[in-house]
């Protein structure tokens, strides 16, 4: 994997034409190219905004019917001030919501808002832009339309 990513980072300049940042994991940003560089350095070098992905997955939420929320905001400001220095501009978080007949539930909405406000936050604090991504999965056997009213609220709550 070092190796595709070091031939697709290091194209050069033409990658930056279409492509203005890359989110890359913790592991990623620090491992190596053959010339020494970081593949965060290597991305900066070639004019694409490294990012990073700070949220480190989702646990099942206590009192919901198999809904979750997303951990990582224990020692975040202290992640973020070091990407920073270590070159990233903008930093990624995801929480997922399901649709059902009973979901995405009151409780799953104000828990993953909160977690996202918290982590927008921090990230500002340290100079790091948030992506904030509330994802509604489209899994299951609603319609179209179905999907849209939900999404419309989870980004309305968010």
């Amino acid at each position: 994997r070092r190796g595709y990513r070091q031939l697709l980072f290091g194209v050069g300049k033409d990658l930056a034409a279409n492509v203005s940042g890359v989110i890359l994991y913790h592991e990623t940003l620090y491992q190596k190219a053959d010339n020494g560089q970081t593949m965060g350095q290597l991305l900066r070098s070639n004019g694409i905004i490294p990012g990073i992905k700070v949220d480190t997955g989702t646990v099942p939420l206590a009192g919901t019917d198999g809904e979750c929320t997303t951990q990582g905001l224990d020692g975040l400001a202290e992640r973020c001030a070091q990407y920073k220095k270590d070159g990233c501009d903008f930093a990624k978080w995801r929480c997922v919501l399901k649709i059902s007949e009973h979901t995405p539930s009151y409780l799953a909405m104000l828990e993953n808002a909160n977690v996202l406000a918290r982590y927008a936050m921090i990230c500002q604090q340290n100079g790091l832009v948030p992506i904030v991504e509330p994802e509604v999965l489209p899994d299951g056997d609603h319609d179209l339309e179905a999907a849209q009213k939900l999404t419309e609220r989870v980004l309305a709550f968010t």
